[in-house]
């Protein structure tokens, strides 16, 4: 299944939302699973994103959706990037 890395960083709402329910992190993995994702890894980071997960989806199709309705709720905002396996790519490479 294909993987990809989302970048997201909190709104002012998404931090009021943690501050009161730092357990809505995890939750959110439910919600992507509900969508046709799995979420193989979650990071906190420090910088310009607060947090780095590795996601795989069926299909960009599915990822997007997946983007658009968390980003929708107005707490996040994300970017969505494809990864590729490094032996995948040395294979094509071929």
């Amino acid at each position: 299944m294909p993987t990809y890395i989302m970048l997201s960083r909190l709104t002012d709402e998404g931090c009021e939302t943690l501050k009161k329910k730092p357990e809505r992190i995890k939750e959110v993995n439910s919600d992507v699973e509900s969508m046709g994702g799995k979420v193989l890894a979650q990071y906190v980071i420090l910088g310009q994103y607060d947090f780095l997960n590795i996601v795989e989806a069926p299909d960009s199709e599915t990822i997007s959706k997946i983007s658009l309705e968390l980003a929708s709720r107005g707490t996040i905002r994300i970017q969505t990037y494809p990864a590729i396996d490094v032996d995948t790519f040395i294979g094509k490479l071929k």
